[in-house]
This record gives structure tokens, sequence and C-alpha cells, in this order.
């Protein structure tokens, strides 16, 4: 394990993970989640997002004191100042956080040891499609690639065993493969 508490390998609760998930099967009500985010545009191609309050376990969680601001922008060949990350490689992060997740959560409830994990993101875009210029150019990624490369003294058998896990309960990796219905409307401030 890569920690001495056999409570907490890989930093996870296994108590906590395992009340979660009896208390779902118990009350699977207790699994709808809503998420939310707030975006104000600062300027240029920059803007921010506030993230704090979520509906989730059959209440409005308030756990989060403060809230996590995240900064979008471009680089300057983009036309942007570069104040963050552009949100397309912000996709990438939350592939990547989600992915990570899913394997550390299941290793641990597995007894796997996870002594380091990491994952490098590619994710291919041709302009055309976001500048209007082509039809047949889609404006998002073309592809993505991800490569994970872990440190356990696991088997090879088990690591693939926990990479496939990890990537068939990914809300990320889903969201991404496959169409979302999202419902878009604009309202004019007064």
């Amino acid at each position: 394990m890569n920690t001495a508490d056999k409570r907490t390998p890989n930093g996870v609760d296994l108590e906590k993970l395992t009340g979660t998930v009896e208390a779902v099967k118990a009350s699977p009500a207790l699994a709808r989640f809503t998420f939310r985010a707030h975006n104000r545009w600062v300027g240029g191609a920059q803007s921010k997002t506030t993230i704090q309050g979520f509906y989730g376990t059959g209440k409005e969680d308030t756990s989060r004191k403060v809230p996590f601001v995240l900064e979008g922008d471009e680089p300057p060949v983009l036309l942007g100042n570069d104040a963050g990350p552009n949100a397309v490689e912000v996709v990438l992060h939350a592939l990547a956080s989600c992915l990570v997740v899913g394997f550390v959560y299941n290793a641990a409830a597995r007894g796997i040891g996870i002594d380091s994990l990491e994952l490098d993101l590619e994710g291919d875009l041709d302009l055309q499609g976001f500048l209007g210029l082509s039809k047949s150019v889609r404006p998002g990624y073309e592809g993505i690639r991800v490569v994970c490369r872990v440190g356990s003294k696991a088997s090879d058998q088990e690591l693939q065993k926990l990479w496939a896990e990890a990537q068939n309960i990914s809300p990320v990796l889903d969201i991404v493969r496959n169409p979302v219905p999202v419902s878009l409307e604009i309202q004019k401030i007064s």
C-alpha cells in the first residue's frame, strides 16, 4: 500500500467508500447529484468560473465554505492574455482527474497499492471549425489520446483491469464519448 494505514490505502478512506456504496445500494435516490458552475466574462477571451454548492445525497451540500475559482483564457497566439488554460485544455484536465479518481478508488477497494500515477493527454483540434471557416470540420476535438503510467507492485494484469474499470465508470469519459442533451437559452440582463 502507498500508505502505512490499511484503512486509507492510496489516501482513500475505505470505511467511508464502503459506507457510501452501501448507502446508495440501500437508497438509489442518494446517487442523484446536480453540479453547478457560474461563469463571468472578464474581458477579451478571459472569464472566471466559480464553483461552490451542489445538490447530492438528497440535500443541498454546503460543505464548501469558499468557492473554487477557475480562470479561463486563451494563449496569445489565439488572441488571449494567457491568464488560464483554455476551455479545451480544461476538458483534458477534467478527463484526467476523473480517470485518476476511478483508478485510485478501485485500487484501494481491491487492496492494490499505488506508488505513482501519471496521465499524459493530448487532443487534436482544427480551428477551421471554431472560426466558422468550414462546415465540414467540427469545432471540438477530433481525437484525444491518454497515456497512463503507474508505479505499483501489482501485476500487469491487475493494472490493466484497474485501467479498464476506471474507463468504464468515468463520468467525464462518458460525457466525452457520448452525446449529452444540453439545454441552452439566452436572457438579456436589464
